[in-house]
């Protein structure tokens, strides 16, 4: 896969390490182009794992009009859950019946959201009286009957990581912790500078750039020299949540229609927690510090309070986060109504033969791969490559549960298959195969190869987590730090003791990756 040119080092610069950079990678390494991805902080730092972990058409969209975006989003749901299984799974939710919009209004707008895309997999939509329904235990009395629905849960951090992985195995570089600080159009290519975050700098040549930075977009196309400046802009919608411990003995998620018109959703998370969120909230501040604010908290735990018998507190919160949506500026007056949809601005600069320069604009999870679809058409075309569309048809790297096509039998066999791994790997115990089996899927095997007992998993560092898992995130998924591992990766950081992080960050200091590697190539050779 080299580039078509000799005067630059890659066809193809994605700046942006979130769900649409990584996802475009993906696609555009797929169709044989020369690829890098370059991200200044860790995959998926900032907004694209800061989301309320949902693969869904977006119900509360149909009150907008948006029936084209919930229409794709709602395709997009069914092609995700097939290709990646282990991280993306069915989950119905309950939507208690509160009189803010008529019962009728509620039945037509799912019997629409049960029919607008094909729907193989997930089960339509019923009314139910909550005290004959285990949802209606945890709730309120006076809360008597409910909706039922279906969508769909993802660990959205992971998601990224197993596009970039996907990408990187179809031969693009992943450059994380590196910035683009410099981009400017020269003898038709982009002349790039690239910084490490040991201040070491790079210049590449390069035929195209895609601008896949969030809510740093706008920004990046302003500082690249040689950009045709165009009309989007970017609403910035910071979006909060809280984690408490499990307010509820089932794994139903339900969704609230509060008293204010907002949408707040209270999802069963990491087994032992709930999640509740999330605020829309407008935006000015730098998105790399972004916060929720005490009265986002205070806000989430009255919603809850005022729908749970269990009253929350912000006393209960054990963890809490933020994240900034770049969304599209349709100038909507309220935050929440802000369109979810997305725009690819393609610039092909104001001289003919100008390289280009592809930004991305607003996007959801759910129609990542669509969006690096569209954008993988657009980057071909403007670099005379000819070749086709690839990804709905295939395996994210761990989907491949009974083959390379994507089935539906991966999504509805599940258990059974982990229950497998289990017999087969009978010297783990069942928690850690289960999380191993919902993180990595069949690539369980490459974080297993050649290990046949406990002590082949090298040290616990922390409980849990042993130095062999540790050994392939390093290796394989681009973990340097603890944060990385434990609230990125893995999701170990809401079940360890405080001082665990700092922990990790020391062990990881004194065991480079480098060393570690070695060590066990050395082991499997004798």
């Amino acid at each position: 896969m080299a580039a078509a040119r000799r005067d630059v080092d890659c066809d193809v610069l994605v700046v942006g390490g979130g769900i649409n950079g990584a996802g475009i990678a993906r696609d555009v390494a797929g169709r044989g182009l020369c690829v890098a991805l370059c991200e200044r902080d860790d995959l998926a730092a900032h907004t694209s794992s800061a989301s309320t972990k949902l693969i869904h058409g977006g119900l509360r969209y149909l009150e907008h009009y948006e029936f084209g975006l919930v229409r794709k989003a709602l395709a997009e749901r069914e092609v995700l859950l097939r290709a990646a299984p282990h991280v993306i799974r069915p989950m119905r939710f309950v939507m208690p019946h509160t009189g803010q919009r008529s019962a009728a209004l509620i039945r037509a707008g799912l019997f629409l959201y049960d029919r607008l895309a094909r729907r193989e997999l997930l089960p339509g939509s019923a009314s139910v009286q909550l005290a004959d329904h285990p949802a209606g235990r945890a709730l309120k009395p006076a809360l008597g009957r409910a909706f039922v629905y279906s969508d769909g849960w993802v660990d959205d951090a992971r998601l990224v990581v197993l596009n970039a992985v996907d990408a990187a195995q179809k031969g693009a570089c992943i450059l994380t912790r590196t910035a683009c600080t410099e981009a400017r159009r020269d003898n038709g290519a982009w002349r790039v500078t690239l910084r490490k975050a040991d201040g070491t700098t790079k210049q590449i040549a390069v035929r195209a750039i895609v601008n896949a930075a969030g809510p740093w977009a706008a920004a990046f196309l302003d500082s690249a020299q040689g950009s045709v400046k165009q009309p989007t802009r970017l609403r910035l919608v910071k979006g909060s949540h809280i984690v408490v411990r499990r307010l509820f003995d089932h794994d139903d998620a339900y969704l609230f229609q509060h008293t204010d018109g907002r949408i707040v959703f209270a999802i069963p998370y990491e087994r032992d927690f709930t999640l509740i969120g999330t605020t829309d909230v407008e935006y000015s501040g730098d998105p790399a510090a972004v916060a929720i604010a005490p009265e986002e908290i205070r806000y989430l735990c009255a919603v809850a309070s005022h729908y749970f018998r269990t009253p929350v507190a912000p006393a209960d919160v054990v963890w809490s986060f933020a994240g900034v949506r770049p969304l599209l500026d349709d100038a909507s007056a309220r935050a929440s109504a802000v369109t979810r949809d997305y725009r690819l601005q393609l610039d092909g600069g104001a001289q003919p033969g100008d390289a280009p320069l592809l930004t991305v604009f607003g996007g959801k999870l759910t129609t990542y791969r669509k969006l690096a679809e569209e954008g993988a058409d657009l980057l071909c075309k403007a670099l005379d490559h000819r070749a086709g569309a690839w990804t709905a048809g295939a395996c994210l790297p761990g989907g491949d549960l009974f083959g390379a096509v994507p089935q539906s039998r991966s999504v509805l066999e599940f258990d059974g298959w982990r229950s497998r791994l289990q017999v087969q790997y009978d010297w783990l115990d069942c928690p850690l195969i289960a999380r191993y089996a919902r993180a990595y899927g069949t690539r369980i095997h490459t974080l297993l190869q050649g290990r046949a007992s406990m002590a082949d998993m090298g040290e616990q560092v922390l409980p849990g987590l042993y130095e062999a898992e540790l050994d392939y995130l390093r290796r394989h998924e681009w973990a340097v730090t603890a944060e990385d591992i434990l609230w990125r990766r893995t999701k170990l950081g809401l079940h360890l003791p405080a001082g665990a992080a700092a922990q990790l960050d020391a062990w990881l200091t004194t065991h480079p990756a480098a060393a570690l590697a070695k060590t066990q190539a050395k082991a499997q050779a004798e």
